[in-house]
């Protein structure tokens, strides 16, 4: 059984690739059920995969990550390929063709011998492998009535995914619209199989946010953070990609929601008595992990460190408590607004009535960000605004939500709420008439400069609660005696 594996890290088998061409025949012939009047003949479905993408106008390539819908139904590794599903609308019944790029002979020079189509049907067990020079031909043959091509807009992105193109195509009937819902909702519910690929990367990541917690002191540059999770990523979990740039910021860094940037790229030195927020996710075989961890550059928490990183931890804990299939995920956000905003008002920072505060918005100036997000082969994974799916809210504080759905069994979310203490929205909630009356202003000014906590976990939904593939020390008590053990 031919199976992707990287080192000694999970082996991914090929199965798991044609389970979710199974999922997705499925429901296209459902969505077909539904409304599109097509009842015999050949549905094609085809995708294109990734191409290599230059540095600028240089002959030096970006590392390659395949496109995640072509990852999701076919497992390919290379740039360039096509991808075809067959579908036999009667029967019900399907077959996988590929289509590979033909190299010439010369670039065995440079990239080792050159593997030829039966060596690709049998590493990606599909039914048969042509080059891409005879897709043409095959669509002749193959006469088929529609062909369904993917496009969409991603609702976190913006971007809009263009349908491929390819020689002959005025020939058929092509639809680019139905294929993009279909194929993200099925990418919402991970498979068995799926799901344990997320466990592994989840624990990889968890492993080395551990380490990095125990080297990191003041004095070291916040990038040496960020050097030993991908270290470790790598030679440990064989994770060759990581899933996005790592945020790893310290002090007043800790308050910038996406600090690692081109312009702040991780470089400060980390100073006594500041906390680290490491915000780090390894990715496998394309599917990714998400985590974050807050805690204090020399092992202790101060009491206001404390305070706040309670807060958060409470908030992380009710929702962690409450989430599972049935309940609405913009409730959590509410839930975790709600205790985190008790937490503040016991200790000193917020006061009044805390769903008066709720209401007007006060969580928001804290925590300017939605409480999670689907996560899967993308770490904002497609499914969020989906057109069957609840629309983004539009109160302010609820409007960065990624997705506003009802939780289901095998979504794969992240739990992350946070406390931040940005000076923007610190000027801007003492300049609010309506905000600043629930404020302690001397308490709140005295934390201008003190960053921010986040606690995010990687968690499977389920039927009657949730599980947690980040396996961390959470508590005070916990981070401070892991940084304290060898």
């Amino acid at each position: 059984m031919a199976a992707y594996q990287m080192g000694s890290g999970h082996s991914v088998p090929m199965t798991l690739f044609r389970d979710n061409r199974q999922r997705s025949v499925q429901a296209i012939l459902q969505r077909i059920a539904g409304g599109l009047k097509f009842d015999s003949g050949n549905l094609l479905v085809l995708l294109e995969g990734g191409k290599d993408k230059s540095l600028y106008n240089t002959d030096v390539d970006y590392v390659f990550r395949q496109e995640s819908y072509f990852q999701y139904l076919f497992g390919v590794k290379e740039p360039g390929f096509y991808g075809i599903i067959t579908i036999d609308v009667k029967s019900g019944g399907y077959k996988t063709v590929l289509f590979v790029p033909r190299l010439p002979e010369e670039y065995g020079t440079w990239m080792g011998d050159l593997l030829k189509p039966k060596d690709f049907k049998d590493m990606y067990e599909v039914d048969e492998v042509f080059y891409v020079d005879e897709l043409n031909d095959y669509l002749e043959r193959a006469a088929p009535k529609l062909i369904l091509t993917l496009s969409g807009t991603n609702s976190d992105s913006g971007l809009t995914l263009q349908p491929p193109e390819f020689d002959g195509k005025e020939k058929y009937v092509t639809d680019c619209d139905l294929l993009y819902p279909v194929l993200s909702e099925c990418r919402v519910i991970k498979s068995p199989a799926e799901i344990e690929v997320l466990r592994y990367v989840a624990k990889v990541s968890s492993d080395a946010h551990i380490k990095v917690m125990k080297f990191m002191r003041p004095g070291r540059m916040e990038f040496e953070g960020e050097s030993l999770f991908l270290h470790h990523s790598y030679s440990v979990g064989g994770c060759r990609h990581a899933s996005y740039t790592c945020i790893c910021g310290s002090g007043t860094n800790s308050s910038i929601l996406h600090y690692g940037h081109a312009g702040a790229p991780n470089s400060k030195p980390v100073q006594d008595g500041e906390l680290c927020l490491f915000d780090m996710g390894a990715n496998y075989c394309g599917y990714a992990a998400d985590i974050t961890c807050t805690f204090p550059a020399n092992g202790k928490f101060t009491d206001d460190q404390k305070f706040i990183y309670n807060a958060v931890l409470a908030a992380r804990n009710a929702v962690m408590e409450t989430a599972r299939d049935g309940v609405s995920w913009v409730d959590m956000h509410k839930l975790a607004g709600r205790v985190l905003l008790q937490k503040l008002k016991e200790g000193g920072m917020v006061t009044g009535d805390v769903e008066e505060m709720l209401e007007a918005g006060v969580s928001g100036y804290f925590q300017p960000h939605g409480l999670g997000h689907l996560i899967g082969l993308d770490v904002h994974d497609v499914g969020g605004y989906l057109p069957a799916e609840p629309k983004r809210p539009s109160e302010p504080w609820l409007s960065k939500l990624r997705f506003a759905r009802i939780l289901k069994a095998g979504m794969y979310v992240t739990i992350e709420p946070g406390c931040y203490f940005i000076t923007w929205l610190m000027d801007q909630a003492l300049a609010n008439p309506d905000i600043v009356k629930y404020l302690n202003v001397d308490m709140f000014n005295r934390f201008r400069g003190f960053g921010g906590v986040r606690i995010e976990d990687d968690v499977l939904i389920t039927a009657t609660g949730t599980e947690n593939f980040a396996i961390l020390p959470r508590t005070v008590e916990e981070i401070e005696a892991a940084m304290a053990s060898p």
